[in-house]
């Protein structure tokens, strides 16, 4: 576990020039609240989500460059209900059992 936390942390500083690029581009395109954690977190749970995904460092780099605003913000929308349903979990458990 701790050598594919290395491996990805190695992965990571490789690629930070284009995500540097993808933020940039988000941020002329007038979206001011991205952040280069977000668009990480996009990349690694949603285009390289499969933790035994050999593509190369060049393919990455496409990825990174092809986000569009609409998959990051699609991202960021379905991580928003994961964490609201998270935290509200149990009070609509009971509204719900309150209601039956």
């Amino acid at each position: 576990m701790a050598n594919e936390k290395e491996k990805m942390e190695e992965l990571r500083e490789q690629l930070m020039p284009a995500v540097q690029s993808k933020y940039e581009e988000f941020r002329l395109l007038g979206y001011d609240h991205v952040t280069i954690e977000q668009i990480w977190e996009c990349l690694v749970r949603k285009k390289w989500k499969k933790s035994d995904d050999e593509r190369r460092l060049y393919e990455r780099v496409n990825d990174i460059l092809s986000l569009s605003i609409g998959e990051y913000m699609a991202f960021l929308t379905a991580e928003s209900y994961r964490e609201q349903r998270a935290t509200k979990g149990d009070d609509l458990e009971e509204l719900l059992n309150e209601l039956l």
